[in-house]
């Protein structure tokens, strides 16, 4: 059996045993997925959802860390979407990179609401788990974020976060591994 991972202050549960902090598309993809017994979930406040204020809250350091950023971008028509994982202490390479990746003109935040309609999660809570790639979303994770010993991540919600180690995000459905996706 494997233990949930902790990090500082927060001590998790095994992520399957508390599906209630897990948005539904979270739980669904935890539920088919080989590691989904190294995930562990947290409750939060949520008014320390965003990586800044956790990291006060729970003292921790920002390279603990990994958002999830949603962009799109179109090409002849056709719309392009990607989930990019990044440690939090850098930045998605939007305009350089992610826009090469996906072959696109220009690249932009998707829409919060779209973000959040399409996703079946919360704003301030999107993650790569249990992301739309059937529905064309590319999941692009930097390889700094695989070399993690325990990731930070959402949850789908903003009342809890999930702690993953690094180098299993690979295995997600989708994942393509990036380096230099962010800077």
């Amino acid at each position: 059996m494997t233990t949930p991972p902790t990090l500082g202050r927060i001590t998790t549960v095994p992520a399957l045993d508390r599906p209630d902090l897990l948005a539904p598309p979270v739980a669904s993809a935890l539920a088919g997925w080989e590691h989904a017994g190294a995930v562990g979930v947290v409750e939060i406040d949520p008014a320390v959802a965003d990586t800044a204020a956790l990291a006060e809250a729970y003292d921790l350091t920002m390279d603990t860390g990994a958002n999830c950023v949603v962009v799109a971008g179109r090409r002849d028509g056709e719309e392009r979407i990607a989930a990019c994982l990044v440690r939090a202490d850098t930045r998605a390479d939007v305009n350089g990179l992610v826009k090469r990746l996906l072959d696109v003109r220009k690249c932009s935040f998707l829409a919060t609401d779209r973000a959040v309609e399409e996703s079946g999660m919360e704003h301030g809570g999107i993650t790569p788990v249990g992301l739309p790639v059937a529905a064309g979303w590319r999941i692009l994770v930097d390889t700094r974020v695989l070399e993690m010993d325990v990731a930070v991540i959402g949850s789908g919600v903003r009342r809890s976060k999930l702690l993953v180690p690094g180098r299993l995000l690979t295995g997600l459905p989708g994942v393509e591994v990036v380096d230099g996706l962010a800077s």
